[in-house]
Protein backbone atom coordinates (compact mmCIF):
# COMPACT_ATOMS: atom_id res chain seq x y z
CA UNK A 1 0.00 0.00 0.00
CA UNK A 2 1.57 3.78 -0.90
CA UNK A 3 0.45 7.21 0.96
CA UNK A 4 0.41 9.74 -1.50
CA UNK A 5 1.62 12.69 0.53
CA UNK A 6 0.42 16.18 0.11
CA UNK A 7 3.00 18.58 -1.57
CA UNK A 8 4.82 20.98 1.03
CA UNK A 9 3.15 24.73 1.16
CA UNK A 10 5.02 26.98 3.08
CA UNK A 11 3.52 28.75 6.41
CA UNK A 12 3.66 32.10 4.78
CA UNK A 13 1.21 30.34 2.08
CA UNK A 14 -0.86 28.85 4.51
CA UNK A 15 -1.11 32.19 6.38
CA UNK A 16 -2.22 33.77 3.54
CA UNK A 17 -4.36 31.16 2.42
CA UNK A 18 -6.08 31.14 6.08
CA UNK A 19 -6.67 35.20 5.92
CA UNK A 20 -8.52 35.35 3.33
CA UNK A 21 -10.58 32.77 4.89
CA UNK A 22 -11.19 34.79 8.63
CA UNK A 23 -11.64 37.82 6.07
CA UNK A 24 -15.15 36.32 5.17
CA UNK A 25 -15.81 35.47 8.20
CA UNK A 26 -15.11 38.83 9.73
CA UNK A 27 -17.53 40.37 6.56
CA UNK A 28 -20.47 37.66 8.07
CA UNK A 29 -19.69 40.02 11.76
CA UNK A 30 -17.66 37.67 13.41
CA UNK A 31 -15.01 39.25 15.56
CA UNK A 32 -11.28 37.69 14.41
CA UNK A 33 -8.94 37.76 16.70
CA UNK A 34 -5.82 36.35 16.07
CA UNK A 35 -3.26 35.50 18.76
CA UNK A 36 0.21 37.29 17.74
CA UNK A 37 3.32 36.52 19.09
CA UNK A 38 6.64 38.49 19.31
CA UNK A 39 9.80 36.50 19.23
CA UNK A 40 9.94 32.89 20.71
CA UNK A 41 8.60 34.18 24.04
CA UNK A 42 4.87 32.88 24.20
CA UNK A 43 3.66 34.38 27.70
CA UNK A 44 5.76 37.60 29.12
CA UNK A 45 3.95 37.85 32.45
CA UNK A 46 4.07 35.59 35.39
CA UNK A 47 0.24 34.96 35.01
CA UNK A 48 1.09 33.87 31.08
CA UNK A 49 3.67 31.88 32.20
CA UNK A 50 2.40 30.04 35.14
CA UNK A 51 -0.26 29.26 32.39
CA UNK A 52 1.87 27.46 30.06
CA UNK A 53 4.53 25.95 33.16
CA UNK A 54 0.90 24.66 34.18
CA UNK A 55 0.33 22.71 30.82
CA UNK A 56 3.92 21.45 30.69
CA UNK A 57 3.32 19.64 34.19
CA UNK A 58 0.86 17.30 32.86
CA UNK A 59 2.43 13.93 30.98
CA UNK A 60 -0.95 13.82 29.44
CA UNK A 61 0.34 16.53 27.59
CA UNK A 62 3.55 16.53 27.17
CA UNK A 63 4.17 14.61 23.96
CA UNK A 64 1.91 17.37 21.65
CA UNK A 65 3.22 20.48 23.52
CA UNK A 66 6.35 20.95 21.68
CA UNK A 67 4.57 21.47 18.65
CA UNK A 68 1.78 23.37 19.35
CA UNK A 69 4.39 25.76 20.73
CA UNK A 70 5.77 26.01 17.30
CA UNK A 71 2.16 26.41 15.92
CA UNK A 72 1.42 29.23 18.22
CA UNK A 73 4.95 31.02 17.64
CA UNK A 74 4.39 31.33 13.94
CA UNK A 75 0.65 32.94 13.81
CA UNK A 76 -0.86 29.82 12.92
CA UNK A 77 -4.21 30.36 15.64
CA UNK A 78 -5.61 33.01 13.80
CA UNK A 79 -8.39 33.04 15.58
CA UNK A 80 -9.37 33.07 18.92
CA UNK A 81 -12.22 33.60 21.78
CA UNK A 82 -12.67 33.39 25.53
CA UNK A 83 -15.95 32.48 26.97
CA UNK A 84 -17.43 31.15 30.03
CA UNK A 85 -16.11 27.59 29.62
CA UNK A 86 -14.89 27.49 26.60
CA UNK A 87 -12.46 28.45 23.95
CA UNK A 88 -13.40 28.43 20.15
CA UNK A 89 -10.31 28.63 17.92
CA UNK A 90 -9.32 28.74 13.73
CA UNK A 91 -5.69 26.92 13.56
CA UNK A 92 -4.00 27.50 9.87
CA UNK A 93 -2.60 24.26 9.13
CA UNK A 94 -2.62 21.96 5.40
CA UNK A 95 -6.25 23.47 6.25
CA UNK A 96 -7.92 25.73 8.42
CA UNK A 97 -9.37 23.97 11.55
CA UNK A 98 -11.89 24.60 13.74
CA UNK A 99 -10.66 23.60 17.65
CA UNK A 100 -13.02 24.01 20.71
CA UNK A 101 -12.21 23.38 24.18
CA UNK A 102 -14.32 23.28 27.19
CA UNK A 103 -13.11 24.02 30.56
CA UNK A 104 -14.90 22.90 33.48
CA UNK A 105 -16.15 25.20 36.15
CA UNK A 106 -14.31 25.41 39.73
CA UNK A 107 -15.80 23.95 42.65
CA UNK A 108 -17.43 25.81 44.78
CA UNK A 109 -15.18 24.81 47.75
CA UNK A 110 -11.58 25.91 46.23
CA UNK A 111 -13.46 29.66 44.93
CA UNK A 112 -14.30 30.08 48.35
CA UNK A 113 -10.49 29.51 49.42
CA UNK A 114 -9.49 31.43 46.71
CA UNK A 115 -11.35 34.26 47.81
CA UNK A 116 -10.78 34.16 51.42
CA UNK A 117 -6.99 34.22 50.57
CA UNK A 118 -7.25 36.90 48.38
CA UNK A 119 -9.05 39.17 50.63
CA UNK A 120 -5.97 39.22 52.92
CA UNK A 121 -3.85 40.20 50.08
CA UNK A 122 -5.76 42.79 48.72
CA UNK A 123 -3.77 46.34 49.20
CA UNK A 124 -6.21 48.87 47.57
CA UNK A 125 -10.18 48.33 47.50
CA UNK A 126 -9.47 51.16 44.92
CA UNK A 127 -7.57 49.34 42.47
CA UNK A 128 -9.98 46.17 42.72
CA UNK A 129 -12.72 48.66 41.96
CA UNK A 130 -10.66 50.15 38.92
CA UNK A 131 -10.37 46.52 37.45
CA UNK A 132 -6.23 45.82 38.98
CA UNK A 133 -5.33 43.00 40.47
CA UNK A 134 -2.39 43.08 42.56
CA UNK A 135 0.61 40.55 42.10
CA UNK A 136 -0.34 38.62 45.86
CA UNK A 137 -3.85 38.33 44.44
CA UNK A 138 -2.42 37.09 40.95
CA UNK A 139 -0.24 34.69 42.46
CA UNK A 140 -3.01 32.86 44.40
CA UNK A 141 -4.72 32.09 41.73
CA UNK A 142 -1.99 30.54 39.39
CA UNK A 143 -0.96 28.47 42.31
CA UNK A 144 -1.09 24.82 41.05
CA UNK A 145 -3.32 22.50 42.29
CA UNK A 146 -5.85 24.94 44.18
CA UNK A 147 -5.94 27.40 41.77
CA UNK A 148 -7.96 28.58 39.14
CA UNK A 149 -5.91 26.53 36.06
CA UNK A 150 -7.40 23.46 35.06
CA UNK A 151 -6.25 19.94 35.55
CA UNK A 152 -6.23 17.39 32.39
CA UNK A 153 -9.24 16.09 33.54
CA UNK A 154 -11.02 19.26 33.64
CA UNK A 155 -10.46 20.14 30.23
CA UNK A 156 -11.94 18.72 26.87
CA UNK A 157 -11.40 19.27 23.53
CA UNK A 158 -12.30 18.89 19.74
CA UNK A 159 -10.35 19.73 16.43
CA UNK A 160 -11.67 19.52 12.44
CA UNK A 161 -8.41 18.26 11.28
CA UNK A 162 -8.09 14.51 10.91
CA UNK A 163 -5.06 13.27 13.47
CA UNK A 164 -6.07 10.48 15.16
CA UNK A 165 -4.54 11.52 18.77
CA UNK A 166 -6.16 12.82 21.78
CA UNK A 167 -4.65 16.47 21.66
CA UNK A 168 -3.22 17.52 18.24
CA UNK A 169 -0.88 20.12 17.72
CA UNK A 170 -3.78 22.46 16.79
CA UNK A 171 -5.18 21.75 20.03
CA UNK A 172 -1.94 22.31 21.65
CA UNK A 173 -1.20 25.32 19.49
CA UNK A 174 -4.45 26.63 21.16
CA UNK A 175 -4.03 25.84 24.82
CA UNK A 176 -0.29 28.44 24.40
CA UNK A 177 -2.19 30.51 22.38
CA UNK A 178 -4.73 31.09 25.35
CA UNK A 179 -1.85 31.51 28.08
CA UNK A 180 -0.56 34.57 25.14
CA UNK A 181 -4.14 35.94 25.49
CA UNK A 182 -3.92 36.09 29.36
CA UNK A 183 -0.77 38.37 29.07
CA UNK A 184 -3.22 40.96 27.57
CA UNK A 185 -6.06 40.33 29.43
CA UNK A 186 -6.18 37.88 32.75
CA UNK A 187 -9.66 38.18 33.58
CA UNK A 188 -10.44 35.71 31.14
CA UNK A 189 -8.51 33.36 33.98
CA UNK A 190 -12.12 34.11 35.92
CA UNK A 191 -14.05 33.22 32.43
CA UNK A 192 -12.88 30.11 31.49
CA UNK A 193 -13.82 28.79 35.12
CA UNK A 194 -16.91 30.29 35.25
CA UNK A 195 -16.63 32.55 38.32
CA UNK A 196 -17.23 36.60 38.67
CA UNK A 197 -13.58 38.55 39.89
CA UNK A 198 -16.49 41.01 41.23
CA UNK A 199 -17.04 38.81 44.68
CA UNK A 200 -12.72 39.41 45.14
CA UNK A 201 -14.47 43.45 45.63
CA UNK A 202 -17.30 42.20 47.90
CA UNK A 203 -15.16 39.47 50.34
CA UNK A 204 -12.12 42.60 50.67
CA UNK A 205 -14.23 45.59 50.51
CA UNK A 206 -15.60 44.51 54.06
CA UNK A 207 -11.96 44.52 56.12
CA UNK A 208 -10.52 47.70 54.21
CA UNK A 209 -11.03 50.58 55.58
CA UNK A 210 -11.87 53.79 53.45
CA UNK A 211 -8.81 56.12 52.80
CA UNK A 212 -8.49 59.03 55.38
CA UNK A 213 -6.02 60.92 53.29
CA UNK A 214 -6.96 64.42 52.05
CA UNK A 215 -6.21 65.72 48.81
CA UNK A 216 -2.62 66.58 47.78
CA UNK A 217 -1.13 69.77 47.99
CA UNK A 218 -0.56 70.54 44.64
CA UNK A 219 -4.39 69.49 43.98
CA UNK A 220 -5.47 72.19 46.34
CA UNK A 221 -6.27 75.57 44.29
CA UNK A 222 -5.10 78.36 46.15
CA UNK A 223 -7.14 81.66 46.79
CA UNK A 224 -4.62 83.49 45.40
CA UNK A 225 -5.48 81.64 42.09
CA UNK A 226 -8.94 82.18 42.47
CA UNK A 227 -8.64 85.80 42.88
CA UNK A 228 -6.49 86.41 39.73
CA UNK A 229 -9.60 83.70 38.02
CA UNK A 230 -12.35 85.43 38.70
CA UNK A 231 -11.19 88.96 39.25
CA UNK A 232 -11.72 89.11 42.76
CA UNK A 233 -10.63 90.68 45.86
CA UNK A 234 -10.58 87.75 48.88
CA UNK A 235 -9.85 89.75 51.34
CA UNK A 236 -12.43 92.45 50.84
CA UNK A 237 -15.78 92.44 53.02
CA UNK A 238 -17.89 92.96 50.51
CA UNK A 239 -16.66 89.47 49.09
CA UNK A 240 -17.10 87.98 52.51
CA UNK A 241 -20.67 89.05 53.13
CA UNK A 242 -21.72 88.30 49.48
CA UNK A 243 -20.06 84.49 50.40
CA UNK A 244 -21.81 84.33 53.54
CA UNK A 245 -25.02 85.35 51.98
CA UNK A 246 -27.92 82.90 51.77
CA UNK A 247 -29.04 82.59 48.25
CA UNK A 248 -32.62 82.35 47.10
CA UNK A 249 -35.50 84.28 48.92
CA UNK A 250 -34.49 86.76 51.49
CA UNK A 251 -31.35 87.76 50.51
CA UNK A 252 -30.58 91.56 51.00
CA UNK A 253 -29.88 93.95 48.07
CA UNK A 254 -26.86 96.07 47.60
CA UNK A 255 -28.46 99.45 48.14
CA UNK A 256 -29.91 97.97 51.93
CA UNK A 257 -26.79 96.27 52.69
CA UNK A 258 -25.43 99.76 51.67
CA UNK A 259 -27.76 101.44 54.25
CA UNK A 260 -27.39 99.01 57.14
CA UNK A 261 -23.58 99.10 56.93
CA UNK A 262 -23.45 102.80 57.00
CA UNK A 263 -26.34 103.00 60.05
CA UNK A 264 -24.35 100.54 61.75
CA UNK A 265 -21.08 103.02 61.32
CA UNK A 266 -22.26 106.64 61.79
CA UNK A 267 -23.32 106.96 65.69
CA UNK A 268 -26.61 108.46 66.65
CA UNK A 269 -27.69 111.75 66.79
CA UNK A 270 -29.99 112.82 70.10
CA UNK A 271 -33.18 114.19 69.04
CA UNK A 272 -34.39 117.36 71.13
CA UNK A 273 -37.39 116.59 73.20
CA UNK A 274 -40.48 118.15 71.73
CA UNK A 275 -42.69 120.13 74.10
CA UNK A 276 -45.99 121.18 73.37
CA UNK A 277 -46.63 124.72 73.48
CA UNK A 278 -49.22 126.58 75.62
CA UNK A 279 -52.24 126.79 75.19
CA UNK A 280 -52.68 124.38 72.39
CA UNK A 281 -55.27 121.69 71.63
CA UNK A 282 -53.13 119.38 73.66
CA UNK A 283 -52.55 121.79 76.87
CA UNK A 284 -54.59 120.40 79.66
CA UNK A 285 -56.57 122.99 81.18
CA UNK A 286 -58.35 123.79 84.33
CA UNK A 287 -61.92 124.12 83.80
Amino acid sequence: MFYEWKPYVSVAERRKKAARQMAKLAKKGHPVSPVVIEGKIIAKTFWGKAWCENLEHYSDFSNRLPRGRTYARNGSVVDLQIAAGEVRAWVSGSSLYKVEVKVAGVSTARWSSIRKDCAGGIDSLVELLQGRLSKGVMERICKPKSGLFPEPAEIKFTCSCPDWASMCKHVAAVLYGIGARLDERPEHIFQLRKVDEKELVAKASRGLPLSKKGPAAEKVLATDGLAELFGLDMGSPEVEERAAAPRGRGRPSQAKKARGAAASHSPKEKRPRRVAPRGSARTRTDE
